[in-house]
């Protein structure tokens, strides 16, 4: 299975891909949902390697703009983005492995800026009693779910039945 790399007719970005990118003043947001977007395709489970350079020409220059645009947006000096650009600063590289090598370290630091970005790195810290508060992560709220069923099991367990 190859994916095609070039524009669609019908607009859309990649075959693919997720349809449109919307125009809304939400460039944000798109910019991260793009740069997610060619992040997976590079390092999504079911994505194939490029097969060509050019392929993987095409999908470097993506990833190099994503870091530029979401660059603008962060703050200098965040080690996240010194590595991006660090590897967006370097040439592509000749042979078949050593430019994939190249593409996937560049959209592993592509994704660690895109989720700096996500997280707020780049907006206003929102203040509430002083310190910045953070949204547990999926394990987190999956080990609380965890243990307040185990602690149901317990009391369910310990009441004597009549």
């Amino acid at each position: 299975m190859r994916l095609s790399l070039k524009r669609r007719r019908d607009g859309s970005r990649l075959a693919g891909g997720h349809g449109r990118r919307a125009e809304a003043p939400e460039s944000e947001r798109d910019d991260v949902v793009a740069a997610s977007e060619t992040v997976s395709l590079v390092l999504g489970e079911d994505s194939p390697l490029p097969e060509s350079a050019a392929d993987v020409e095409d999908l470097v220059f993506r990833l190099r703009g994503h870091v530029a645009q979401l660059g603008a947006r962060t703050a200098p000096g965040i080690p996240a983005l010194l590595r991006a650009q660090q590897l967006c600063s370097d040439s592509i590289p000749e042979g078949f492995v050593r430019s994939r090598v190249y593409l996937v370290r560049l959209a592993e630091a592509t994704q660690k800026l895109t989720a700096y970005v996500e997280r707020g790195g780049s907006g206003p810290i929102s203040v509430e009693g002083g310190r910045r508060r953070r949204r547990p992560t999926v394990n987190v709220l999956r080990g609380a779910v965890f243990a307040l069923a185990m602690a149901c099991l317990v009391f369910a367990a310990s009441v004597p039945r009549t």
